[in-house]
């Protein structure tokens, strides 16, 4: 795998983004935070400056199943397991990097492609605060929107039911994602992320880290502090099943 170091040839960038959860039932609560994150091709990842590197690391341990010599292998195997073959086509993937050895990624997507560089799907790998990941396998409809069962257990407040309607488009000069969780009665959630593109210059990320240090324990520190609100405001837990690992994923 080659690498592309920042500053010259990087195909990298950057998009400083703001974060929007809207929940709606049985209590309303928005939550909105500034932060920044990568976006990289899996087969050129950058290479920083070694003085920059406590700044941003990309670590295969922490995607997939952790054991992956690089984060496209583990991807490979993930879609292998799904009977699905890039055969070496361009995967683009938006996620924090490791800052000063920690990350935290609630939502990592990956846009893959075949050989000819037509997408052939999405995955979108999510995290929980409790250590555990989960990869959904999306192939989004002509209007670019994707719907999946939710099977992993990410909020304590909300069970695992419902279903994902998701509307992840490819990264271009502005970033727009959107997730909507939905159950029986309508939609319950909502995470919307939206940013604006920067190379990823060695001057971009001195800026953003600087705007937001320590940005990934920011985000995790984040949703504890919320999480902690919504119990002092009453909202009940919904108890963490026990979950057999997803094939080819950590348990």
């Amino acid at each position: 795998m080659s690498g592309h170091r920042v500053g010259t040839q990087s195909t990298a960038s950057l998009y400083a983004c703001e974060i929007t959860h809207v929940r709606r039932t049985p209590l309303r609560h928005v939550l909105r935070h500034r932060t920044y994150l990568w976006c990289v091709d899996l087969d050129r990842l950058p290479v920083l400056p070694l003085a920059l590197r406590p700044l941003a690391r990309f670590d295969a341990r922490d995607h997939f199943t952790g054991t992956a010599g690089s984060i496209r292998e583990g991807l490979d195997a993930f879609l292998a397991g799904q009977g699905i073959d890039l055969e070496g086509g361009r995967v683009v993937m938006l996620a924090h990097a490791r800052v000063f050895g920690y990350v935290f990624n609630p939502l990592t997507v990956y846009w893959c492609h075949d050989a000819h560089g037509a997408q052939v799907c999405v995955v979108a790998e999510v995290h929980n605060t409790y250590g555990q990941r989960h990869c959904y396998l999306l192939r989004p409809d002509a209007a670019g929107e994707s719907v999946v069962d939710k099977t992993f257990y990410v909020s304590p407040f909300f069970a695992v039911e419902g279903r994902y309607r998701m509307r992840l488009a490819p990264p271009g000069e502005r970033l727009a994602l959107t997730v909507h969780l939905e159950g029986d009665g309508g939609r319950v959630f909502t995470a919307v992320v939206r940013g604006r593109r920067r190379p990823a210059t060695a001057a971009a990320l001195l800026s953003a880290a600087a705007r937001k240090p320590w940005s990934t324990a920011a985000v995790w520190a984040g949703i504890r502090r919320h999480g902690i609100h919504l119990l002092l405001r009453g909202l009940p837990v919904q108890p963490r099943p026990c979950r057999a690992p997803q094939k080819g994923m950590l348990p």
